[in-house]
């Protein structure tokens, strides 16, 4: 893969001229404050932006947060982002109102070198997103004439098709970023050569959101470790009850096939923790997975899972984990996840995070993140690299 990094760019020169950067600003706000609850992706860019600012460069950010429909919505602003980049880099940023509006173009204009302006929420313009790439590429145009140089550091956005990704790096002399460089360098590991034992756990809610890593890991891992959610609808190929548990019957028949190709790598709970109802305070216990009564739902895995899944995990020296084990959101059914979490970085492994829910498990359970060997900022995208799709944004960056 040949791609130009941001140290390339630095060599150059930056100072004095304008570096588009984009980045992954799409942290999770708290409903009733606004306040950040997650400021992980925002601390995941400050080696790229701090490098910039130390540079002379004048550094013009940009991101998407949340799904707003193309329109601006208050309640998806950039602005708490742009107070809580500034307290992080220790200097003020700049924020636009707009994304290439009259206020961006002041804002931008305005840089002095070693300065870093915020855009206002990408999404907030329909070009961002729009499948017209008339319409995208005319975005793309108006975000390109805020730089002289672009730098995408938003490998969470980069298997998307979007002009801030995919467009405007054709129109810019572009580069990686150290967060996208770093996450493509742990990924090419994992598909590459990975030392092995090579365990991977998936937890979540689907499926379907997950068939397609677990039929591109199938022939490569040696064991592959099945909770969340999703565990219940391969029980259900195995013939079990599983009750009001989360169930994808058009999934069955799916799971039933994985199940008899796997060579007995997958491996599935053998007790979970059922509840009266999906609620913190609901009445709950631990049943066999051949005990799950008909009127109640799993919400975790349960202690005998998390000591089998442990110990197939010691053993290994490679990891990766995508998807929490439960609803870890409730301290009642966080202990599956929390167990293994633990139980990973117990591991004498290269273990990879792979971003979305469990990185903000990793976060919200207050677990040491620097015992993981990489919290990756990109759950989507990272799936989607193991399944060896070519992601947009990197394509970007090779041309």
């Amino acid at each position: 893969m040949s791609i130009r990094t941001l140290d390339d760019l630095l060599a150059e020169g930056v100072s004095g001229r304008r570096v588009l950067v984009r980045a992954d600003l799409n942290v999770p706000l708290d409903k009733q404050s606004g306040a950040i609850s997650d400021d992980g992706r925002i601390r995941a860019v400050l080696p790229t932006l701090g490098a910039l600012v130390e540079a002379g460069a004048k550094v013009v950010v940009c991101s998407h947060l949340g799904r707003p429909k193309g329109a601006p919505d208050p309640q998806f602003s950039l602005r708490p982002v742009a107070g809580r980049l500034g307290e992080l880099l220790g200097a003020p940023v700049h924020f636009a109102t707009d994304t290439v509006g009259e206020s961006a173009r002041s804002t931008v204009a305005d840089l002095a070198d070693g300065q870093v302006a915020l855009l206002e929420n990408l999404r907030f313009n329909a070009g961002e997103t729009s499948k017209d790439e008339a319409e995208r590429g005319a975005f793309a145009d108006q975000l390109a004439a805020f730089g002289d140089a672009y730098v995408d550091d938003a490998f969470g956005a980069v298997h998307r098709k979007h002009a801030s990704v995919f467009d405007v790096p054709a129109r810019l002399p572009h580069v990686a970023g150290r967060l996208v460089l770093r996450e493509v360098e742990v990924l090419s590991t994992l598909t590459a050569d990975p030392e092995r034992p090579y365990v991977v756990v998936l937890g979540g809610s689907k499926v379907s959101d997950k068939l397609a890593v677990i039929e591109a890991l199938l022939p490569t891992v040696d064991r592959l470790l099945i909770g969340g959610g999703m565990c219940f609808t391969f029980l259900k190929a195995q013939g079990l009850e599983v009750g009001t548990s989360l169930l994808e019957k058009d999934m069955v028949e799916t799971c039933r096939n994985l199940l008899e190709r796997s060579n007995g790598k997958i491996m599935l709970p053998v007790d979970v923790v059922v509840a009266d109802a999906f609620a913190p305070d609901a009445a709950h216990d631990t049943v066999r997975v051949d005990g799950i009564p008909s009127h109640r739902l799993g919400l975790d895995v349960g202690p005998e899972t998390v000591a089998g899944f442990s110990a197939a995990l010691s053993s290994a020296k490679t990891i990766f984990w995508n998807g929490p084990m439960g609803v870890f959101e409730m301290p009642a059914f966080a202990a599956g996840t929390r167990g293994i979490a633990e139980a990973i970085t117990k591991a004498d492994a290269f273990s990879v995070v792979g971003g979305g829910d469990s990185a903000a498990a990793v976060r919200a359970l207050g677990l040491d993140e620097s015992s993981f060997g990489h919290i990756s900022t990109g759950g989507g995208a990272s799936l989607e690299y193991l399944e060896g799709k070519t992601l947009p944004g990197i394509a970007a960056l090779e041309n």
